[in-house]
């Protein structure tokens, strides 16, 4: 009896000692990087969406995760530079935001996974074998969807009836120009609307743009710019364009309607930035891209400024009010 009190308390302190010692075992530190065209300041609201999205799932910035942020702000040749960058880091994820993005990190690493936030149309620009079986280091988020364009030129013939011609501002430096305008092109043949292509490559261009929009007699704007181009202080210069050329625009996001744009229709943003989080947690824990189907998005928001509308003397007719998501009065 006492040997076995003597072993009983033997492992009693041994376990007493192993628990602290496992305790004080380093919790493994993930390192995240993250590719962006626009300023971090202007994309605040994202950046922290993508946070919110890895708290929730138990990520917490310089706890158990770092995340590498690397903004080009608009300058091209920095992009590929920050993409190789980060795949010298051998950081564990990389979030690419645009199709330019996925793009350079496409070209920059083939080994270290890569989670798309807005990949355009992944399959057509080459990123993925197919959107349920990715295939090779690269999943996550896909936003270009014809039936998109579709929906913002329907929008436009219900507040201009008679809508014959539409200045399309695009940009030939985006990664997926060619697939923007053929997906417009398409959506614009059933709805009997002409087509005015009209190339961004700076901001400077807006203003020529519009011009060119008035002098080609366009009864509307569809806004495809890409963020780098757009930079967070030129979404205002963009709407008082739009209200001195007297044109209605609609946007893909929400964030020129804030800035005092007429309409908005598209994927939230900041929700594709929360999600993300949930393709870098699979990875974390030891998915491979590869098997990780591409999602795509299913709710959409549209958005509305009653503001802007008065101020280019149009009316929303009350059948396409009522189906606004918000309503900026």
């Amino acid at each position: 009896m006492r040997k076995k009190f003597v072993g009983l308390t033997l492992s009693t302190m041994l376990f007493a000692l192993c628990v602290p010692a496992e305790a004080q075992q380093p919790t493994k530190v993930h390192r995240i990087g993250y590719l962006t065209g626009v300023s971090l300041s202007a994309m605040a609201a994202r950046t922290e969406a993508f946070r919110q999205g890895l708290r929730e799932l138990g990520y917490v910035e310089g706890k158990n995760i770092v995340i590498e942020w690397r903004a080009w702000e608009g300058k091209q040749d920095r992009q590929r530079v920050f993409a190789a960058e980060l795949a010298r880091l051998k950081v564990d994820v990389i979030v690419a935001v645009g199709s330019g993005d996925i793009r350079a990190a496409k070209e920059a690493t083939a080994a270290i996974p890569i989670v798309m936030v807005q990949g355009g149309d992944p399959v057509g620009s080459g990123f993925v074998a197919s959107l349920a079986r990715p295939g090779g280091n690269i999943t996550g988020l896909a936003i270009l969807r014809p039936e998109l364009s579709g929906k913002r030129l329907e929008l436009l013939k219900e507040i201009v009836p008679k809508l014959s011609r539409v200045a399309v501002f695009v940009s030939s430096r985006s990664a997926d120009y060619a697939l923007v305008l053929k997906e417009i092109e398409i959506a614009a043949g059933p709805l009997g609307v002409k087509l005015q292509s009209l190339d961004i490559l700076t901001p400077k261009d807006f203003e020529t743009a519009f011009r060119d929009a008035a002098k080609g007699r366009a009864d509307a704007v569809l806004f495809r710019v890409p963020g780098p181009i757009l930079a967070s202080l030129r979404r205002t210069e963009v709407a008082a364009l739009a209200v001195k050329s007297r044109l209605p625009v609609i946007y893909e996001s929400a964030q020129e309607v804030d800035a005092g744009g007429l309409m908005s229709y598209g994927v939230n943003a900041n929700d594709l930035d929360r999600r993300s989080a949930t393709y870098v947690d699979k990875i974390l824990k030891g998915a491979k891209p590869a098997d990780l189907p591409v999602e795509q998005p299913t709710k959409f928001e549209f958005i509305i400024n009653l503001k802007a509308a008065k101020q280019i003397g149009l009316t929303i007719p009350p059948n396409v009010l009522v189906r606004a998501d918000r309503v900026i009065r």
